[in-house]
């Protein structure tokens, strides 16, 4: 198996739209509606990294960041999700090679940082941490992870984009 991890195409969003549902299908914590929130981003052009992992032509996994607002007014944060790989290929490495290429391409944007809720124990190994001065709303500290990327800190209450709040 040979994955490209390349930017999304107008061609890839049907795509995109299937992996990141049957990615979440199962996923316990899920509402099912990330790949509406990746089409809300996409139509109010907040969707500032866009990648897909493809495969013998074959969209196989993606990933979204976009734009967050921090209440001490930072700038250049950024959050990171959804990311989906196909379910059976979970494990290969894809979601990694996404992470990493997600990170990059913050930093060619000359972002200052990135957040994202999710399994500390799954992010931890990209280098996001538990960061007390971060807090996303309704979200337990342990899952709200940050990840600084510039010489810039950030402090506050995280909004991520309200293509969040998308449910179809």
């Amino acid at each position: 198996m040979t994955t490209t991890i390349r930017p999304e195409l107008p061609a890839d969003v049907e795509a995109i739209e299937g992996v990141t549902r049957r990615a979440f299908l199962s996923h316990p914590y899920s509402r099912q509606t990330e790949q509406f929130v990746i089409r809300a981003l996409r139509a109010a052009d907040a969707l500032s990294v866009s990648l897909v992992a493809e495969d013998a032509g074959r969209v196989v996994g993606h990933i979204a960041l976009s734009p967050v607002t921090i209440s001490d007014a930072s700038a250049g944060w950024y959050g990171l999700g959804p990311i989906a790989v196909e379910p059976e290929l979970q494990g290969r490495g894809i979601g990694r090679a996404l992470m990493e290429s997600g990170l990059v391409e913050l930093r060619k944007l000359g972002a200052n940082g990135c957040v994202l809720v999710g399994d500390p124990a799954l992010y931890m190994r990209f280098g996001f941490t538990n960061n007390p001065a971060l807090t996303v709303e309704g979200v337990p500290p342990q899952f709200s992870l940050a990840l600084g990327l510039g010489s810039s800190s950030a402090r506050g209450d995280v909004r991520f984009h309200e293509a969040y709040q998308a449910t179809g």
